[in-house]
């Protein structure tokens, strides 16, 4: 457990907050690409300020103030003749890239993009989408960096075939086997969880011991500030930020890859729009419905009752903790131990500014930024001696049959 004035610190981010500050350092997910189509000016809330995505000057997008009322609710998206902009307020630079407006909101000149997957391949490859959830950014990313949850608040009763898993996350086989991950996730609940920081955040490695001396291998990624990268397949990695729009309510961005084929993008988006409504994305299943929970589901299918649909198991999970999670009263344990490497680099990194008051210290804030590839993130099955090695063979023979440029 932590004090509520740490606690404070590190989930606040308006202006002028030690958190915010940090964030700020980074190019942020701030729209939809698909979100253009409602034309501009796009109303934009992110980090507790009230903006609009506009074109300037030179035709390029940017990030404007924009009046707003005082009872306005942080996912209200008026209509472009509804926008008024603020004159001389703050604005933002904003770019594209693969399906997602990202804008930067800190001093100085933004940092280079790294060369991660989820930009590098070609827009035929990724598939962006965003999700609207009712709770503070930093217990929705901590559950994303938590590999043992998925054995319990995912876990199936009964497993889908794989043939029919398109699009879904954990319904692909595990690996080179016929063993679908839903059964792997179901049977070995208790993972070794390893820790590595890396030059991008931290790398996280979850070991699923089997029967006879086999190791199912996951390989996940945090990336700092506030972002993750998963396996949601054998062909496709999951880029998710987890992005405040104030300090109570958030949205998670992902971005899609696939390393062989193409996504189908109007199957993804058609799945996805099943559980969310536009034009704020917001989740269909939520608090004001019990989530569309039902005991008899609970009772043979499902973990949580409410659905097949994963993101709805995690948003429960996340807004049940409240708007900001009260971490006065938590008790970590040694499956956390990723969520606390996490929260030590962000002290650190809020430490670093408060006492230098300069960038060198955050991770991809330098020129090598714009170098780094990946990153790694599949599963993998093993004999237990060889896990290590047998994770970056799957992942290099993945690479390898790319029609893209995914060399690291």
């Amino acid at each position: 457990m932590i004090s509520q004035e740490l606690n404070d610190q590190i989930t606040r981010v308006g202006p002028g907050s030690d958190a915010g500050a940090v964030l700020r350092r980074y190019w942020q997910p701030a729209a939809l690409t698909d979100e253009l189509k409602r034309g501009l000016p796009l109303a934009v809330n992110l980090m507790g300020e009230r903006l609009a995505l506009v074109k300037g000057a030179d035709g390029e997008l940017v990030l404007a103030t924009r009046d707003a009322s005082a009872d306005e609710a942080p996912s209200f998206s008026p209509d472009a003749e509804d926008i008024v902009l603020t004159e001389g307020g703050p604005s933002y630079p904003a770019v594209e890239r693969n399906g997602i407006v990202f804008a930067y909101m800190g001093p100085g000149t933004p940092p280079a993009f790294p060369d991660f997957d989820c930009f590098r391949a070609p827009d035929s490859h990724v598939f962006a989408f965003k999700g609207l959830w009712e709770c503070n950014w930093l217990q929705a990313l901590e559950i994303g960096i938590d590999p043992a949850h998925a054995s319990f608040l995912h876990r199936f009763l009964e497993d889908e075939d794989p043939d029919d898993s398109y699009g879904k996350q954990f319904r692909d086989r595990a690996a080179h086997t016929n063993m679908p991950m839903t059964q792997v996730l179901r049977e070995y609940p208790r993972p070794e969880i390893r820790v590595e920081e890396t030059d991008y955040g931290l790398k996280i490695i979850a070991l699923r011991h089997m029967e006879n001396e086999l190791t199912h291998v996951r390989v996940t990624n945090q990336i700092f500030p506030e972002a993750i990268c998963i396996p949601m397949s054998r062909e496709m990695t999951i880029t998710q930020w987890h992005v405040p729009i104030d300090d109570e309510t958030c949205y998670w961005y992902s971005m899609f890859t696939s390393f062989q084929n193409p996504v189908n993008k109007d199957l993804m988006r058609e799945q996805r729009l099943k559980e969310h409504r536009l034009p704020d994305y917001a989740p269909l299943k939520n608090m004001s419905n019990d989530y569309h929970y039902n005991p008899e589901e609970q009772a043979n299918l499902t973990y949580t009752g409410m659905g097949l649909d994963i993101n709805v198991h995690d948003q429960w999970a996340v807004e049940g903790m409240g708007a900001i999670q009260d971490r006065t009263q938590e008790h970590l344990g040694r499956s956390d131990v990723a969520i606390i490497r996490y929260r030590r680099m962000l002290r650190k990194m809020i430490a670093a500014l408060g006492e230098e008051g300069g960038d060198g210290a955050l991770p991809m804030r330098d020129d090598a930024a714009a170098s780094i590839k990946g990153p790694l993130s599949n599963d993998a099955i093993a004999t237990t001696s060889e896990w290590e090695t047998a994770s970056h063979a799957a992942d290099m023979e993945r690479r390898a049959a790319c029609p893209w440029d995914a060399t690291v």
